[in-house]
């Protein structure tokens, strides 16, 4: 069994496969910067304890973090559990990707795994949407990745709006009502959404105008894709388990090169 591992900003996401590549289970825990080895462990332990998994069965762990301080906590957890360091997607892995320029070492791990797998799953030139702390868009070309938008996320909008105008309240991101609100929350959910989906739309089409080329497929990921690309006028394709899929890609590329 392999164990992949990606740490964002909100959430930090497990995925246990097996030597295919089939998933076992997915599941998600809060990201705490402030853990140590022994609680990252313990967090591990309860999410294989949920599904039923045996982690004396894992041969191999891959880890993708975009939180610093938790790098080193996350990896020793890792290591402690299965009894072998883990991989750590950085400089030095091998990708498959061709990034462009001054990007190589600027992109986070997670935006490298999502962009392994929609290079392996579809057709190209295709635009990735992350939908995550950030929303991020990525143009990759025949294995080149091309660049990128960073947008503030949906998510992060909505708790700024709340946390800076004393009026406006703390809101669920839902599917508004209408266009038009008729209360503070429901104007608050079309805004956010329909807001959202239109920010998205647009860079879709700016993004495939400064390509010069129509987009073959466009992806979307996240926890919220589902609700604003539903909301969106262009064909976008929901795909949740892009960065977990990634990493056991990224896991399989350099599983002899780290024998």
């Amino acid at each position: 069994m392999i164990l992949a591992v990606n740490v964002c900003n909100a959430l930090t996401t497990v995925g246990l496969f097996d030597e295919r590549g089939k998933a076992v289970f997915y599941s998600s825990i809060q990201t705490s910067p402030d853990k140590t080895p022994d609680q990252c462990a313990i967090d591990f332990m309860g999410l294989f304890s949920l599904h039923h998994a045996n982690v004396g069965e894992v041969t191999g762990s891959i880890l993708a973090c975009v939180v610093p301080p938790l790098t080193a906590s996350v990896a020793e957890a890792l290591r402690r559990l299965t009894g072998r360091r883990p991989m750590v997607v950085g400089p030095g892995i091998k990708t498959g990707l061709n990034i462009r320029s001054d990007l190589h070492n600027q992109l986070g791990a997670d935006i490298v795994a999502c962009s392994v797998a929609v290079t392996a799953r579809y057709p190209s030139p295709v635009l990735v949407v992350d939908m995550g702390t950030a929303t991020t868009f990525s143009l990759l070309c025949d294995g080149v990745y091309e660049g990128c938008v960073i947008a503030a996320g949906i998510r992060l909008g909505v708790e700024a709006l709340s946390a800076r105008a004393a009026e406006l309240p703390a809101i669920a991101l839902e599917m508004p009502k209408a266009v038009l609100g008729h209360n503070t929350v429901d104007a608050m959910q079309s805004g956010v959404v329909y807001g959202g989906a239109g920010m998205v739309d647009s860079m879709i089409d700016r993004i495939a105008r400064a390509h010069g080329a129509p987009l073959a497929a466009v992806v979307a990921t996240g926890e919220l894709a589902p609700l604003i690309t539903g909301c969106c006028t262009h064909e976008i394709i929901c795909d949740p388990d892009l960065h977990m899929d990634g990493l056991f890609l990224i896991y399989q590329r350099n599983s002899k090169k780290s024998k």
